[in-house]
């Protein structure tokens, strides 16, 4: 579908930000798309969730390690500076980022004992030579199916669990990454997240059925599935984003607003969230052209207004976010997803805030 937009960047662009949120949101964190957005268009302006930063953190984790596939292979040493780039600044910075652990961990629910725990992956020193194994792996050629081997490739990574924190996302960001550098896909385009929350309790099923029983064919069975609906949905949003630009072209240019317009019109689906001075800037138009064409599109409908304030007014394209709503699947129980738990031996001893 990619190749029936015109400007695939823009597809692309909110879908690396989809992601971004769903993943950061199965580690814990409450900011949500627009968050996201305003944080973008302005880091100082209104109040914002403090765990932003781990979202776009993520989103700049992507471009990274996507940039650097261009030119490199998939290793253990990019996947260590992907893991540095999630964790800078956030929760979870002390916890080594962009390093592999050198001490024990375990999953569990709250502050579990080691003997209680509902998973202990390999110690130090087995664990660096299963990930020398898995680097290896991810290297094979035309040995097994792509699909196969990207979901055997993230099974194993996160029973490794080689990070003291943020192996989820990194294992995440991994299937990404093995499809662009199989050459799969040539847009970085499909992410699971979405699969894995709205599943969430049959994904830790899955994975505890390989560790414990060797059920690798369950596994792959659920893991195939994901792929298909998540590529069925981005499919049916990209169409939908074809119509809606080329609907909202034709408002505009019935209503004879102009060539300006059009040109906001195609910055819109690249940033959905302005303000007047972001459309100056990047327009090259006055300040005052900026105002009045904003003017025009709230009439339109095109544009709402979000702040609700007189200075440092945001302006959201509402009918385009609507196309990458993240739905709620709270079901009123906990979620194995953020109540697991990751600890070390040294947390046992007195820390006050585990890392997730």
């Amino acid at each position: 579908m990619t190749y029936t937009l015109l400007d695939a960047a823009m597809f692309v662009a909110m879908y690396v930000r989809q992601e971004a949120v769903l993943s950061s949101q199965i580690e814990g964190t409450q900011s949500s798309l627009d968050d996201v957005l305003a944080f973008e268009l302005d880091p100082g302006g209104r109040e914002l969730p403090t765990d932003v930063t781990e979202v776009v953190n993520y989103i700049r984790a992507m471009d990274y390690g996507l940039e650097c596939l261009e030119t490199l292979p998939l290793s253990l040493r990019l996947i260590r500076e992907i893991h540095g780039i999630l964790l800078t600044g956030v929760r979870g910075s002390d916890k080594q980022p962009g390093e592999f652990r050198t001490s024990q961990n375990w999953i569990g629910e709250g502050m579990v004992p080691l003997d209680r725990a509902a998973f202990v992956p390999p110690p130090p020193a087995p664990m660096h030579d299963a990930l020398g194994n898995l680097e290896q792996f991810l290297h094979l050629e035309a040995s097994m199916p792509i699909l196969v081997h990207c979901g055997i490739a993230h099974a194993q990574f996160e029973t490794i669990h080689p990070f003291l924190d943020g192996n989820g996302r990194v294992g995440r960001l991994l299937i990404t990454f093995l499809l662009v550098h199989h050459g799969v896909l040539h847009q970085p385009l499909l992410y699971l997240s979405l699969f894995l929350k709205r599943n969430r309790a049959e994904y830790y099923d899955r994975l505890t059925a390989i560790r414990e029983h060797g059920d690798w064919e369950g596994w792959l069975r659920f893991f195939l599935k994901g792929v298909a609906e998540t590529a069925e949905e981005a499919t049916t949003t990209a169409r939908s984003i074809v119509h809606l630009k080329e609907s909202h072209r034709s408002l505009i240019q019935d209503q004879g607003i102009g060539t300006n317009g059009l040109r906001l019109l195609d910055l819109l689906f690249h940033v959905p969230l302005v303000n007047v001075r972001y459309v100056e800037e990047h327009l090259g138009i006055a300040f005052i052209t900026a105002s009045k064409l904003i003017r025009q599109f709230e009439a339109l409908g095109l544009l709402h207004e979000v702040t609700g304030g007189k200075r440092n007014r945001q302006f959201r394209y509402s009918s385009y976010l609507r196309l990458f709503d993240i739905p709620s699947f709270d079901s009123g129980e906990a979620s194995p997803l953020q109540t697991t738990e990751s600890f070390t031996a040294s947390e046992q001893r007195g820390s006050e805030s585990p890392p997730r």
